[in-house]
This record gives structure tokens, sequence and C-alpha cells, in this order.
């Protein structure tokens, strides 16, 4: 049932991609009035479908093999390679007989669907599921807890956050944010003293091997409980609702953060709280799990703010752009060698587990937004038979008003699917690899 969940996941999921990534292409083509003569979901190699419908000049249907999909456009060499039209003298709704620029605009209309697909998705996981973020000015009452990354990094405890690279930022969530960790400069206030923190562009591995926190978190509060959770060590040791710890063992706590971290790495454990309930003082033992998580809620001071149908789209472009230049970044640190890509690149495999054995749709709409702008910008490198190859070359033409030759446009669509057949190979292969590894 796991795995079917998770392939349900996938296909589902790059079906909502490929469809609206081919529409753009269909839509701006019959915009030209270009003819289209195939439109498919999945592809259908040798001939094989699924199921198929003509309407009007159109044939619409669904492949057999699960790798993409695909517009099939009068008067283009495309990965079908079908020479037999473009023998013929070029026609007026042939995609060859149009100017330049309107060829541009079918060619790049699928990746800019895709890209506003994501920032829509993430707009809409703000308002629907995150729903409320928490203002930096909040935090600054206290300041971060620096976590043990967060110190490495340089910051302390205290530390009221003024900046991110030079701007102001009005969520908390985009100081932490993992695009810092490629390289940024965080300016803090301290003790009224004002610093800028230099992160380093590899500093992501620091916070990943460090533990589970991030490196700057809003916990600098009075460890107080808001609840525990029935079953899990704090509610089996007896903490109560309105409880104040003050030690674990003999280590004095300073705050929530504080608390978090040491217990974290006390997983299998038996620990001695001392805590303050009203006006008694008490001493309980606990047994931590073995994760390291104990079930106790915090409460916290900080007042959080909704999302607004407005904000959600400006900051779910924000957070839409976040995540794609962190993947710039990380596919340039595999092509410069400081990232491996066997343990950076992801098979259908791979992004099915991503999705999880558990449908959650939170999850689902985020990998799927996330995965959107991936494929915007996959689509958009300069590799023949990707959109951004075609790209390449409608530039070359407007520029030196010179058309590549047919012949050329060929062996270019050959050169670039024998490129993309390799990545797909070893995409699917290194899938295969971790499964036995």
């Amino acid at each position: 049932m796991n795995v079917l969940i998770m392939a349900a996941q996938l296909i589902l999921g790059l079906s909502i991609l490929v469809v609206l990534h081919e529409l753009g292409h269909y839509l701006a083509a019959r915009a030209f009035g270009i003819r289209v003569e195939k439109f498919y979901l999945f592809f259908d190699a040798w001939g094989v479908k699924l199921f198929s419908f003509k309407k009007g000049e159109t044939e619409y249907g669904v492949g057999w093999l699960p790798l993409g999909g695909y517009v099939k456009i009068a008067g283009m060499i495309d990965e079908s390679l079908d020479r037999e039209q473009l023998d013929k003298p070029a026609q007026p709704w042939e995609f060859r007989a149009k100017p330049a620029w309107q060829r541009l605009v079918v060619m790049i209309a699928g990746v800019t669907v895709n890209l506003i697909l994501g920032i829509l998705l993430f707009a809409f996981i703000l308002l629907k599921y995150e729903q409320e973020y928490l203002p930096v000015g909040q935090v600054n009452q206290n300041g971060i807890y620096a976590s043990s990354a967060g110190k490495v990094a340089g910051f302390v405890t205290g530390d009221r956050i003024l900046s991110v690279n030079g701007k102001q930022v009005e969520r908390f969530k985009d100081v932490q944010s993992m695009r810092n960790l490629f390289g940024s400069t965080i300016t803090v206030d301290r003790k009224g003293t004002r610093l800028d923190i230099v992160i380093p562009d590899d500093f992501y591995k620091k916070e990943t091997s460090s533990a589970r926190n991030r490196f700057v978190e809003a916990l600098n509060f009075e460890p107080k409980v808001d609840s525990v959770v029935a079953g899990y060590p704090a509610a089996i040791a007896g903490v109560q609702k309105g409880d104040k710890i003050l030690k674990v063992d003999t280590i004095s706590i300073t705050s929530y953060g504080h608390f978090r971290d040491l217990v974290s790495t006390m997983g299998g454990q038996t620990t001695l709280l001392t805590l303050l309930r009203k006006a008694d003082t008490m001493v309980l033992s606990m047994v931590v799990d073995s994760s390291g998580y104990i079930g106790m809620i915090a409460s916290v001071p900080y007042n959080m703010l909704p999302y607004s149908f407005g904000s959600s789209l400006h900051y779910g472009f924000y957070d839409a752009m976040d995540m794609l230049v962190i993947n710039i970044k990380g596919l340039g640190k595999v092509f410069s060698g400081k990232e491996k890509a066997t343990d950076s690149i992801q098979g259908p495999i791979g992004i099915a587990k991503i999705y999880g054995s558990q449908w959650v749709w939170s999850k689902f709409w985020f990998i799927t937004a996330l995965l959107s702008l991936i494929l915007a910008f996959m689509n958009i490198l300069p590799i023949p038979a990707l959109d951004g190859g075609h790209v390449v070359f409608l530039f070359y033409e407007i520029i030196s008003r010179r058309k590549p030759s047919d012949k050329f446009m060929e062996y270019a669509q050959i050169a670039g699917m024998i490129i993309l057949l390799g990545i797909m190979a070893f995409a699917v292969g290194n899938d295969i690899f971790k499964i036995f590894k």
C-alpha cells in the first residue's frame, strides 16, 4: 500500500505539471494560428497509447510511458524527428512559417506556465495550510536563540535581527531560509552594537549535520509548558500545563531553546526535571524517547500575523524564488564538483520517496510546487531537445537574421535526446543503486 501511495502521488503530481506545461505551448501555438497535431500526457512510444481521441486538428491522448508528455506542433523539428512534413513547402499554419518572435513565445510558454504554477501553489500553501507567520519584530523582543550551528556561524543567543543581505525582512522564516545558508550576510544588534555575520556558501552542510534545529530559532523565551502529548515522556513523568522547567539534572535552563537542545541529545536516557508548579518546586524522573522527543509543547509568548490573499501572493512569489535559487545553486555545486551528483540527482523512484508513503495534501502541494519550479528551470537549460535549446537557436536567428538549417536542427535534436536519455538513465540507475545500498 505504501508503494502504491508513493506511485499515485508521483503520477498525479507529474500529470498536473506535464499537462499544464504542454498546455502553455498549445495555447501559445493556437494563439498564433499554428496547428497542434498531438497533445499527449506521457509518451506513446512506438505508437503504443492507453487511449486517444481526435478533436479538430489535434489528437489528444495518454501514452504508456510516464516520463513526461508532449505537444507535436506542425512544422517543427521535435523529438519525433518527423521529416516527412518538413520536406514539403512551408504552410502558413506551420511553426516554421511564423516570425521568430512568435516561435520564441511558443517555446517559452511552457516554462512560463510552470513558473507561474509554482508561485501560485506556494501562495496557496501559505493561505490554506500555514495561514499565519511569525514577524521578526516579535522574535526581537527577546532576541534569537542560536543553535549549535548558529554559534559556529557567529550568532549569540539574544541577537536581534536587523536585515538579511542589506534588506529588512518581515517574516522570521525568511531569516531561517535555506537560501541564506548558501552564502549571505545577516546584520544583528548585539547589546546595542551592530554586527554583520557573514555565512559562507557551504554553511548548509554544517546546519544539516549539527542537529534538527535551524541555525537560529525563535526559542529564546522561558521554558513554560503550554500542554503535553498523552503517552509521551513528559506526560508520563507528570509534567503539567503551566509548569516552568528550571533544571535538567544539575543544569540550569536559560530558555526553551536551551531545554529543547539539551533534551534532544538525551535519547533513551533517564533524566531528572526540576520544575516550578505555581509556588512549589518539584523533581520528576523522565525517560526521554529514543528520538529525543518528549511530547512537551511550550507556551509561546509571540503573536502570529495572518496571511491575507495579497500577502500570500507576495510571499508565495518570494518563497518560490527562494526555492528556485536554492536548487540552481545546488545544481551549480554539482557541476563544480563540490557536491556529488549521486547525492543530488533524483529519478522517478527518488521523487516518489520524497512524496512519501502517507498522503498529506500540504506536503503533496509543496513538492509539486517545487517540482514545477525545477521543471521550468531544467527546461530552459540550453540543451537541444529542451525548450531552452530551441530558445538559443531562436535568439541566434533573431540576432544574426539567419535561420539554422533543418539538417542542423535535426542533428541538434538527436544530440539533445542522447544527452537527456543519458541523464535519465543515470537518475534511474542512481535510484536503483540507492535502494540496494
